[in-house]
Protein backbone atom coordinates (compact mmCIF):
# COMPACT_ATOMS: atom_id res chain seq x y z
CA UNK A 1 0.00 0.00 0.00
CA UNK A 2 1.39 3.56 -0.79
CA UNK A 3 2.11 5.79 1.71
CA UNK A 4 -0.66 8.61 -0.04
CA UNK A 5 -3.31 6.25 -1.56
CA UNK A 6 -5.46 8.34 -4.17
CA UNK A 7 -8.35 6.40 -4.68
CA UNK A 8 -11.79 6.84 -5.80
CA UNK A 9 -14.73 6.21 -3.69
CA UNK A 10 -15.93 7.59 -0.51
CA UNK A 11 -14.68 7.66 2.89
CA UNK A 12 -15.90 4.67 4.94
CA UNK A 13 -16.40 5.91 8.93
CA UNK A 14 -17.30 3.77 11.85
CA UNK A 15 -18.21 4.38 15.36
CA UNK A 16 -20.01 6.71 17.72
CA UNK A 17 -21.92 9.14 17.52
CA UNK A 18 -23.78 11.30 20.42
CA UNK A 19 -25.20 14.50 21.77
CA UNK A 20 -22.35 17.16 23.13
CA UNK A 21 -23.76 19.03 26.50
CA UNK A 22 -20.71 21.70 26.90
CA UNK A 23 -20.29 23.64 29.90
CA UNK A 24 -18.15 26.38 30.12
CA UNK A 25 -18.41 29.06 33.47
CA UNK A 26 -18.29 32.58 33.12
CA UNK A 27 -15.59 32.53 35.95
CA UNK A 28 -13.75 30.34 38.33
CA UNK A 29 -14.94 27.13 38.72
CA UNK A 30 -16.20 26.40 42.05
CA UNK A 31 -16.03 23.06 43.47
CA UNK A 32 -19.03 21.61 44.90
CA UNK A 33 -21.43 24.65 44.09
CA UNK A 34 -22.68 25.43 40.83
CA UNK A 35 -20.99 28.13 38.89
CA UNK A 36 -22.80 30.81 36.39
CA UNK A 37 -21.60 30.13 32.65
CA UNK A 38 -23.33 28.70 29.49
CA UNK A 39 -24.73 25.55 28.48
CA UNK A 40 -25.24 24.18 24.50
CA UNK A 41 -25.73 21.04 23.03
CA UNK A 42 -24.78 20.04 19.80
CA UNK A 43 -23.97 16.55 17.57
CA UNK A 44 -20.96 15.12 18.43
CA UNK A 45 -19.21 11.61 18.53
CA UNK A 46 -15.93 10.49 17.22
CA UNK A 47 -16.68 9.17 14.02
CA UNK A 48 -19.79 11.52 13.08
CA UNK A 49 -17.67 14.46 13.89
CA UNK A 50 -14.87 13.27 11.44
CA UNK A 51 -17.37 12.00 8.53
CA UNK A 52 -19.26 15.65 8.85
CA UNK A 53 -15.60 17.27 8.87
CA UNK A 54 -14.79 15.27 5.81
CA UNK A 55 -18.65 16.19 4.19
CA UNK A 56 -18.19 19.67 4.42
CA UNK A 57 -14.65 19.74 2.85
CA UNK A 58 -16.24 17.30 -0.02
CA UNK A 59 -15.27 14.43 0.70
CA UNK A 60 -18.35 12.01 -0.35
CA UNK A 61 -18.54 10.19 3.63
CA UNK A 62 -19.99 7.07 4.04
CA UNK A 63 -20.87 6.51 8.42
CA UNK A 64 -21.90 3.27 9.93
CA UNK A 65 -22.78 4.42 13.24
CA UNK A 66 -25.65 3.25 16.22
CA UNK A 67 -28.23 4.98 18.19
CA UNK A 68 -30.83 4.24 20.26
CA UNK A 69 -34.55 4.27 18.73
CA UNK A 70 -35.74 7.48 20.30
CA UNK A 71 -36.32 11.61 19.51
CA UNK A 72 -32.37 11.92 20.24
CA UNK A 73 -30.80 9.86 18.00
CA UNK A 74 -33.62 10.49 15.02
CA UNK A 75 -32.81 14.04 15.09
CA UNK A 76 -29.07 13.36 15.44
CA UNK A 77 -28.61 11.37 12.23
CA UNK A 78 -30.53 14.12 10.41
CA UNK A 79 -28.54 16.94 11.25
CA UNK A 80 -25.85 14.30 10.44
CA UNK A 81 -27.85 13.59 6.73
CA UNK A 82 -28.03 17.20 6.22
CA UNK A 83 -24.28 18.14 6.45
CA UNK A 84 -23.81 15.89 3.72
CA UNK A 85 -23.11 12.35 5.41
CA UNK A 86 -24.69 9.48 4.26
CA UNK A 87 -26.19 8.21 7.21
CA UNK A 88 -28.58 5.05 5.19
CA UNK A 89 -26.40 2.22 6.86
CA UNK A 90 -26.87 3.60 10.37
CA UNK A 91 -27.82 1.11 12.93
CA UNK A 92 -30.87 2.01 15.22
CA UNK A 93 -31.43 -0.11 18.11
CA UNK A 94 -34.10 -0.09 20.17
CA UNK A 95 -32.64 -1.47 22.84
CA UNK A 96 -29.80 1.17 23.48
CA UNK A 97 -29.51 4.65 24.13
CA UNK A 98 -28.55 7.39 21.94
CA UNK A 99 -24.95 8.06 22.86
CA UNK A 100 -23.80 11.47 24.98
CA UNK A 101 -20.99 13.58 25.98
CA UNK A 102 -20.86 15.62 29.40
CA UNK A 103 -18.17 18.47 29.40
CA UNK A 104 -17.11 21.09 31.43
CA UNK A 105 -14.63 23.72 30.60
CA UNK A 106 -12.90 26.15 32.72
CA UNK A 107 -13.35 29.82 32.26
CA UNK A 108 -10.57 29.77 29.92
CA UNK A 109 -12.03 27.45 27.53
CA UNK A 110 -9.82 24.39 28.43
CA UNK A 111 -11.01 21.06 29.31
CA UNK A 112 -11.59 20.54 32.86
CA UNK A 113 -13.73 17.21 33.45
CA UNK A 114 -15.56 14.92 30.84
CA UNK A 115 -17.93 11.94 30.88
CA UNK A 116 -19.19 10.11 28.21
CA UNK A 117 -21.36 7.23 27.36
CA UNK A 118 -21.03 6.09 23.94
CA UNK A 119 -21.87 1.93 24.70
CA UNK A 120 -24.24 2.42 21.93
CA UNK A 121 -20.81 1.76 19.25
CA UNK A 122 -21.54 -1.81 21.12
CA UNK A 123 -24.26 -2.79 19.03
CA UNK A 124 -22.49 -2.80 15.92
CA UNK A 125 -21.40 -6.27 15.80
CA UNK A 126 -19.52 -8.04 13.00
CA UNK A 127 -22.63 -9.83 11.57
CA UNK A 128 -23.65 -6.43 10.77
CA UNK A 129 -20.70 -5.08 9.32
CA UNK A 130 -20.68 -8.25 6.68
CA UNK A 131 -23.80 -6.67 5.25
CA UNK A 132 -21.73 -3.89 3.62
CA UNK A 133 -18.79 -5.74 2.58
CA UNK A 134 -19.01 -3.71 -0.97
CA UNK A 135 -18.61 -0.77 0.92
CA UNK A 136 -15.63 -1.58 2.11
CA UNK A 137 -14.14 -2.85 -1.33
CA UNK A 138 -15.80 0.83 -2.93
CA UNK A 139 -14.20 2.85 -0.42
CA UNK A 140 -11.25 4.98 -0.59
CA UNK A 141 -10.66 4.52 2.76
CA UNK A 142 -12.24 3.43 6.05
CA UNK A 143 -12.12 5.42 9.31
CA UNK A 144 -12.55 3.25 12.48
CA UNK A 145 -13.21 5.13 16.18
CA UNK A 146 -12.50 2.97 19.46
CA UNK A 147 -15.47 3.19 20.96
CA UNK A 148 -16.62 -0.57 18.53
CA UNK A 149 -15.85 -3.28 20.27
CA UNK A 150 -12.31 -5.18 19.40
CA UNK A 151 -13.88 -7.89 17.73
CA UNK A 152 -15.72 -5.15 15.54
CA UNK A 153 -12.84 -3.45 14.77
CA UNK A 154 -10.45 -6.54 14.22
CA UNK A 155 -13.76 -7.64 11.36
CA UNK A 156 -13.72 -4.04 10.06
CA UNK A 157 -9.62 -4.11 9.42
CA UNK A 158 -10.06 -7.49 8.22
CA UNK A 159 -12.43 -6.42 5.74
CA UNK A 160 -10.92 -3.61 4.92
CA UNK A 161 -7.70 -5.43 3.87
CA UNK A 162 -10.05 -8.21 1.84
CA UNK A 163 -9.81 -5.35 -0.42
CA UNK A 164 -6.19 -3.32 0.12
CA UNK A 165 -8.66 -0.61 1.86
CA UNK A 166 -6.17 1.63 3.69
CA UNK A 167 -7.47 1.87 7.59
CA UNK A 168 -7.42 5.42 9.74
CA UNK A 169 -8.04 4.71 13.41
CA UNK A 170 -8.26 7.41 16.14
CA UNK A 171 -7.54 5.99 19.85
CA UNK A 172 -10.17 8.00 21.09
CA UNK A 173 -9.33 8.13 24.79
CA UNK A 174 -5.95 6.48 27.18
CA UNK A 175 -8.91 4.12 28.06
CA UNK A 176 -9.80 2.56 25.19
CA UNK A 177 -6.53 2.96 23.17
CA UNK A 178 -5.96 -0.48 24.09
CA UNK A 179 -8.24 -1.51 21.47
CA UNK A 180 -6.44 -0.60 18.68
CA UNK A 181 -2.86 -1.69 19.26
CA UNK A 182 -3.17 -4.88 18.19
CA UNK A 183 -4.30 -3.53 15.06
CA UNK A 184 -1.68 -1.14 14.43
CA UNK A 185 0.48 -3.30 11.93
CA UNK A 186 -2.42 -2.95 9.64
CA UNK A 187 -3.29 0.50 10.22
CA UNK A 188 -2.18 3.22 7.55
CA UNK A 189 -2.92 6.96 9.39
CA UNK A 190 -3.27 6.85 13.16
CA UNK A 191 -4.17 10.67 15.21
CA UNK A 192 -3.09 9.83 18.46
CA UNK A 193 -3.14 12.49 20.96
CA UNK A 194 0.26 12.24 23.61
CA UNK A 195 -1.34 10.64 26.00
CA UNK A 196 -2.54 7.81 23.78
CA UNK A 197 0.28 7.81 21.71
CA UNK A 198 2.29 6.69 24.97
CA UNK A 199 -0.59 4.17 25.99
CA UNK A 200 0.12 2.53 22.40
CA UNK A 201 3.62 2.43 22.33
CA UNK A 202 5.38 3.54 25.48
CA UNK A 203 8.63 5.25 24.72
CA UNK A 204 11.82 5.69 26.99
CA UNK A 205 13.89 8.53 25.46
CA UNK A 206 13.90 12.31 25.62
CA UNK A 207 11.28 14.27 27.43
CA UNK A 208 11.18 17.48 26.01
CA UNK A 209 8.55 18.36 23.17
CA UNK A 210 8.36 18.47 20.19
CA UNK A 211 11.33 15.77 20.63
CA UNK A 212 9.45 13.55 22.45
CA UNK A 213 6.04 13.22 20.42
CA UNK A 214 8.56 13.00 17.22
CA UNK A 215 10.23 10.04 18.94
CA UNK A 216 6.55 8.46 19.91
CA UNK A 217 5.55 8.93 16.11
CA UNK A 218 8.76 7.23 15.20
CA UNK A 219 7.49 4.54 17.17
CA UNK A 220 4.43 3.68 15.94
CA UNK A 221 5.98 3.66 12.36
CA UNK A 222 8.48 1.00 13.71
CA UNK A 223 5.48 -0.85 14.84
CA UNK A 224 3.74 -0.53 11.57
CA UNK A 225 1.78 2.50 11.26
CA UNK A 226 2.31 3.76 7.79
CA UNK A 227 1.90 7.49 9.00
CA UNK A 228 1.33 8.84 13.03
CA UNK A 229 0.48 12.16 13.79
CA UNK A 230 0.71 12.96 17.72
CA UNK A 231 -1.08 15.71 18.29
CA UNK A 232 0.18 18.38 21.30
CA UNK A 233 -2.58 21.12 21.85
CA UNK A 234 -1.14 24.13 21.77
CA UNK A 235 2.05 22.78 20.91
CA UNK A 236 1.15 21.78 17.89
CA UNK A 237 1.81 18.26 16.41
CA UNK A 238 4.63 15.71 15.55
CA UNK A 239 3.96 13.18 12.85
CA UNK A 240 6.69 10.53 10.98
CA UNK A 241 6.62 8.15 8.60
CA UNK A 242 9.25 5.65 7.39
CA UNK A 243 10.87 8.14 4.98
CA UNK A 244 9.99 11.69 7.01
CA UNK A 245 9.27 13.10 10.36
CA UNK A 246 8.95 16.65 11.37
CA UNK A 247 6.43 19.33 14.18
CA UNK A 248 4.14 21.41 12.67
CA UNK A 249 3.35 24.44 15.56
CA UNK A 250 -0.30 25.57 16.62
CA UNK A 251 -1.96 27.66 14.92
CA UNK A 252 -2.39 30.28 17.64
CA UNK A 253 -5.99 30.52 18.50
CA UNK A 254 -8.48 31.91 21.33
CA UNK A 255 -10.40 29.18 22.35
CA UNK A 256 -13.74 29.32 22.90
CA UNK A 257 -14.29 25.20 22.70
CA UNK A 258 -11.77 22.38 22.81
CA UNK A 259 -14.74 19.83 21.53
CA UNK A 260 -13.93 18.12 18.33
CA UNK A 261 -10.79 19.97 17.69
CA UNK A 262 -9.15 16.73 17.37
CA UNK A 263 -11.55 15.28 14.98
CA UNK A 264 -10.97 18.42 12.94
CA UNK A 265 -7.45 17.91 12.73
CA UNK A 266 -7.91 14.07 11.34
CA UNK A 267 -10.51 14.52 8.86
CA UNK A 268 -8.48 17.48 7.58
CA UNK A 269 -5.60 15.29 7.28
CA UNK A 270 -7.35 12.11 5.97
CA UNK A 271 -8.97 14.30 3.19
CA UNK A 272 -5.43 15.70 1.99
CA UNK A 273 -3.98 12.48 2.13
CA UNK A 274 -6.83 10.94 -0.01
CA UNK A 275 -6.07 13.63 -2.43
CA UNK A 276 -2.32 13.66 -2.81
CA UNK A 277 -1.41 15.69 -0.69
CA UNK A 278 1.65 15.27 0.80
CA UNK A 279 2.07 14.41 4.81
CA UNK A 280 3.86 17.68 5.83
CA UNK A 281 1.13 19.86 4.25
CA UNK A 282 -1.40 17.52 5.34
CA UNK A 283 -0.28 17.52 8.90
CA UNK A 284 -0.53 21.39 8.29
CA UNK A 285 -4.01 21.56 7.18
CA UNK A 286 -4.70 19.20 10.21
CA UNK A 287 -3.55 22.15 12.23
CA UNK A 288 -5.57 24.64 10.54
CA UNK A 289 -8.30 22.49 11.06
CA UNK A 290 -8.19 22.19 14.98
CA UNK A 291 -7.70 25.87 14.76
CA UNK A 292 -10.49 27.17 13.28
CA UNK A 293 -12.19 23.89 15.52
CA UNK A 294 -11.23 25.46 18.64
CA UNK A 295 -12.82 28.96 18.49
CA UNK A 296 -16.12 27.85 16.79
CA UNK A 297 -19.09 27.30 19.51
CA UNK A 298 -19.49 24.01 18.23
CA UNK A 299 -17.87 20.71 17.39
CA UNK A 300 -17.56 21.16 13.98
CA UNK A 301 -17.02 24.47 11.49
CA UNK A 302 -20.12 25.30 9.70
CA UNK A 303 -18.63 26.68 6.53
CA UNK A 304 -15.35 24.56 6.62
CA UNK A 305 -13.44 24.36 3.43
CA UNK A 306 -10.22 23.79 1.73
CA UNK A 307 -9.66 26.90 0.51
CA UNK A 308 -10.91 28.12 4.53
CA UNK A 309 -7.66 25.82 5.55
CA UNK A 310 -4.99 27.50 3.71
CA UNK A 311 -6.67 30.82 4.86
CA UNK A 312 -6.03 30.16 8.20
CA UNK A 313 -2.32 28.89 7.27
CA UNK A 314 -1.58 32.26 5.93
Amino acid sequence: MSEMPVREGPVLVLGSSGIDIIGRPDKELAPGSSSPGSLRFASGGVARNVAENLARLGMETVLITAVGDDPEGRNLLEKTAASGVDISHALIDPDVKTGAYLAVLDHKGALYIAIDSMSAASAIQPSYLQKFHNLFKKSSAVFLDANLSPRTLQSAVKLARRYNTPIAADPTSTVLAPRIKPLLADLWLITPNAVEAETLCPLAGPDELPSKTIASAKALVSAGVEIAIITLAESGLGYATVAQSGHVPAVYTEILDPTGASDALTAAVLFSLLNGIPVDEAARLGAAAASLTLRTTGSVVPDLSLELLYDQLL
